[in-house]
């Protein structure tokens, strides 16, 4: 085995990639404190093609040096836009067909190995702040939440390993479906 080099991978450019279609979802930052995990969700969602990132409430934007040293670039290619009220963009995304589903440790919850995403249907993801999660009153709006199963010690992930893990589970599934 040998690691392929970067001409090898085939990667899109820029341009390449505001033109492509995207996967049928989009990712919902509330109140996330750390720009560097906003920079990094930003490189996820570029992995991943997803449509757009919305940052809401205090969530910083680009362009920030913080942001950067982990988006590497990225936040040239995801679309995204600053809200500053997450219950009106929740009610905007549910009437423009979206399922929204926040991402937290509920009564009720679904756990991530039991969602099963619909091909067809738009799905948007909320992640909330590294502290207390996604706000009541988003989790209280959204159409259910999804919970990732943990088995040590922590009660939680780091907000841009959760973001990983949906956007990889999400895809993979859809995958599957075609």
């Amino acid at each position: 085995m040998r690691k392929l080099q970067m001409e090898e991978l085939n990667r899109l450019t820029v341009e390449e990639f505001q033109e492509v279609e995207k996967k049928n979802f989009c990712l919902i930052l509330d109140d996330v404190r750390s720009l560097n995990n906003v920079g990094s969700v930003f490189r996820t969602a570029d992995a991943f093609l997803v449509e757009k990132i919305y940052l809401c409430g205090i969530t910083g934007t680009p362009p920030h040096r913080e942001i950067e040293k982990t988006a590497l670039g990225s936040t040239e290619s995801v679309a995204w836009e600053h809200r500053s009220s997450i219950t009106d963009l929740i009610a905007e995304l549910k009437g423009n067909g979206y399922t929204v589903l926040a991402i937290e440790q509920v009564e009720n919850s679904i756990k991530l190995p039991d969602f099963r995403p619909e091909a067809s249907q738009k799905y948007a993801f909320i992640f909330g702040n590294e502290v207390f999660g996604v706000n009541d009153t988003a989790i209280a709006a959204a159409d259910g939440c999804l919970e990732i199963p943990q088995f040590g010690t922590k009660h939680s992930l780091n907000i841009s390993v959760t973001v990983g893990i949906i956007c990889w589970d999400y895809v993979s599934k859809l995958i599957a479906i075609h």
